[in-house]
C-alpha cells in the first residue's frame, strides 16, 4: 500500500469542494477527491493506497461527501493523528476504515505502508518504522467490514 501524506486540519471542503456535493454517486465523488487540495491525487491514487495525516483530520462541515469520496477514489484506510467526530463517525457509517495513530511523523509521501486494522501495528518496512495506532472496538470493525452501518444492520435484519 503506498501512503500519501497529508498535514494537519484538511478539512472536508479540501477533501471534496462543495460545488461537487451535488451529487451522491460515489464515482462522481471519487473523481473529485482532494481535487483543488492536491490534483495530482486522483489520477494517480492506486486502491488500496492508504492516507496518512496529521491532527483533526476531516474536520469542517458534516456531509458524508467526504469519507465517500475517499473510499470511492479507493483509499483502503485513512490514518490520522486525529479525526474530527462526524468524520469518523461518517467514515464508519459508509465502510471507510480510519484508525488513530498519535505519531505518524515518520511517514511520509510515498512510502510503502501495511497496516494491520485489527492488531493496530503499522509499518514502513523500507524505513524500518514500526508504529502502533487504537483499532476501532471489535464491533465497529465489524460495521466496517460489512461496508457500513446499512449493510451491517440489513444482514441482522434490522433494515
Amino acid at each position: 500500500m503506498r501512503v500519501w501524506r497529508f498535514g494537519n486540519d484538511v478539512n472536508t471542503d479540501l477533501i471534496i469542494p462543495g460545488r461537487y456535493n451535488i451529487t451522491t454517486d460515489p464515482v462522481e465523488l471519487g473523481k473529485a477527491a482532494f481535487i483543488e487540495h492536491r490534483p495530482d491525487f486522483t489520477g494517480n491514487v492506486k486502491p488500496g493506497d492508504v492516507i496518512v495525516a496529521g491532527r483533526n483530520f476531516g474536520c469542517g462541515s458534516s456531509r458524508e461527501h467526504a469519507p465517500i469520496a475517499i473510499k470511492a477514489a479507493g483509499v483502503s484506510v485513512v490514518l490520522a493523528e486525529s479525526f474530527a467526530r462526524i468524520f469518523l463517525r461518517n467514515a464508519i457509517n459508509i465502510g471507510l476504515p480510519v484508525m488513530v495513530c498519535p505519531s505518524l511523523c515518520d511517514v511520509e509521501d510515498g512510502d510503502d505502508i501495511e497496516v494491520d486494522l485489527t492488531t493496530g501495528e503499522i509499518g514502513v518496512p523500507a524505513r524500518g518504522v514500526k508504529l502502533r495506532g487504537e483499532p476501532l472496538p471489535v464491533f465497529i470493525q465489524k460495521i466496517v467490514e460489512k461496508g457500513g452501518l446499512i449493510p451491517f444492520l440489513r444482514e441482522k435484519g434490522y433494515v
